[in-house]
């Protein structure tokens, strides 16, 4: 008999539920049930993502829901299975790797698919436990909102829940699962895997499958001579280079930026050691486990490439001809710094393209390297010191930029060439544009450990806390600017690893 039948009693959501990754065959998968987690309790919930899934949010007040949550019983109408894959860690190939902790539901009605992360050991687990830790868990639930607030392509976090069952890590850890949406959670890896072993047919099926349900106008495109499959890798590379270039705008570093963590969607998933810059460092490393510093910040685009090009490869017997594959790669060269000089532009409140933009951009940039100005702080100040200017005809000195800067007389500089250039949009449009583009609140490494030692304690206010301005963070929020000021001194000395 099927684990998964055996598993019981089973939730009803009042979700209807389908799999159609499991139509594809098990050679893509194995069916399981998730392993039951010990005296669970709510860590975080978002009433956001329970809309989005077609649930009602006061169903989370329900002793099922809670159990449900952490692999306790089963959903009714849902078959759990953890898909295989392969990839590139750190540059080197890794071979088969998997869901090694985490379970897919299923696709509710409203498009999303659902996984329980941390629920317990699966056949590609390796020498894992198949467990996420209530630390990694809760900074995956908020980044995950964090991202999606801020406009950036990402999956979602509908709850987390804890348990005091210890988890070993570099020290005993307790135990959590994240319960994570998105439209797919398909990644390069899984190409790569099915290639590599020469499964040829297996990667067509997967490769029809993904552009069938996602990518249909593949089917019809005249370029690269009606060929589908170079004309999805084309889409992929331009939907990764936009994503790239909203983690370069706003300071995100992924950390991990592996083949199996690259999704096929151009969404930001497998929240694991990333960070939002502070100090602004472009070989800034977040990765304590990343020693050669393959991810740094000013290299993510240069990887992403790279991840994009181990995916053609993967694809490369379905499309036939390498000059076809490269051909389609060559749209993230040009998308990628179209997309992030126009991110840049609507961060300095411009409205137009201009000759001498680039460098207007390049220089702060240079600017912020040299002082180790704070990124987030900067651009927040930049906004409100252009409102200031739009609110009188003479406004009164206002050093909050300039205060920011070691070097003086070059932001000064800096400030009167950029005014300069504000004069052609018009103040008051440009501060608009830029209080809506540079946000005041951003998961800061410090912010997060702050909520976990917290919650260690079984105290939640923290987690709760930064979910509610994390949702909102553009908003000023009137009484939490301790929360978008500068880090303290202790926050350099956070190390955040692949151990999760």
């Amino acid at each position: 008999m099927n684990m998964v039948e055996d598993f019981a009693p089973e939730v009803e959501l009042g979700l209807a539920w389908r799999n159609s990754f499991a139509q594809l065959g098990t050679d893509f998968y194995t069916l399981l049930p998730p392993r039951p987690l010990s005296a669970p309790y709510w860590v975080g919930r978002s009433a956001s993502v329970a809309r989005e899934l077609g649930l009602e949010p006061s169903w989370f007040e329900s002793q099922d829901a809670l159990e449900a949550f952490s692999g306790n019983q089963a959903i009714a109408g849902t078959q759990p299975l953890a898909s295989v894959y392969s990839g590139h860690q750190f540059g080197v190939w890794a071979g088969q790797l998997g869901d090694g902790r985490a379970l897919l539901l299923g696709e509710t009605a409203s498009g999303y698919e659902v996984q329980l992360k941390g629920s317990g050991l699966t056949p590609y687990s390796r020498m894992g436990d198949g467990r996420a830790v209530l630390r990694s868990s809760i900074r995956e639930f908020l980044c995950s909102e964090a991202m999606h607030a801020l406009g950036i392509p990402t999956s979602r976090a509908l709850c987390v829940t804890g348990s005091d069952a210890p988890v070993r890590r570099e020290e005993i850890e307790t135990a959590a699962v994240v319960t994570r949406a998105a439209p797919s959670f398909i990644r390069f890896g899984h190409f790569e895997h099915f290639s590599a072993r020469e499964q040829y047919a297996q990667l067509k099926t997967l490769a029809d499958y993904v552009i069938e349900r996602f990518y249909p106008a593949c089917r019809e495109t005249d370029r690269f001579a009606g060929n589908p499959y170079a004309a999805f890798l084309e889409m992929v590379s331009e939907r990764t280079a936009r994503m790239l270039a909203q983690w370069q705008a706003v300071g995100f570093c992924h950390g991990v930026m592996n083949t199996d963590n690259m999704s096929i969607l151009g969404l930001t998933i497998d929240y694991g050691p990333f960070q939002f810059l502070d100090a602004f460092n472009p070989a800034h490393i977040c990765n304590h486990s990343d020693h050669q510093g393959r991810y740094a910040y000013n290299k993510q685009p240069n990887v992403a490439y790279w991840n994009l090009f181990c995916l053609g490869q993967a694809l490369l017997p379905l499309i036939g001809e390498q000059e076809l594959a490269l051909a389609a790669l060559e749209s993230y060269k040009t998308v990628f710094p179209a997309e992030l000089g126009a991110r840049m532009r609507a961060k300095l409140g411009l409205t137009d393209e201009q000759p001498g933009d680039m460098e207007l951009i390049e220089s702060i940039f240079k600017l912020l390297a040299k002082d180790r100005v704070d990124y987030t702080i900067f651009w927040r100040r930049l906004s409100h010191w252009v409102g200031g200017r739009a609110a009188s005809d003479a406004p009164l000195p206002d050093d909050s930029v300039r205060d920011l800067f070691l070097d003086r007389p070059a932001i000064d500089a800096w400030l009167l060439q950029y005014s300069e250039r504000l004069a052609k949009v018009g103040h008051g449009l440009a501060a608009d544009l830029m209080l809506k583009t540079n946000p005041k609140f951003v998961l800061r490494n410090h912010l997060g450990e702050q909520a976990i030692r917290l919650a260690k304690l079984k105290d939640f206010s923290g987690v709760n806390t930064l979910q509610r301005l994390l949702e909102a963070p553009f908003a000023e929020h009137p009484g939490f600017d301790s929360y978008a000021d500068f880090p303290p001194d202790w926050a350099s000395t956070i190390e955040i690893s692949c151990s999760s």
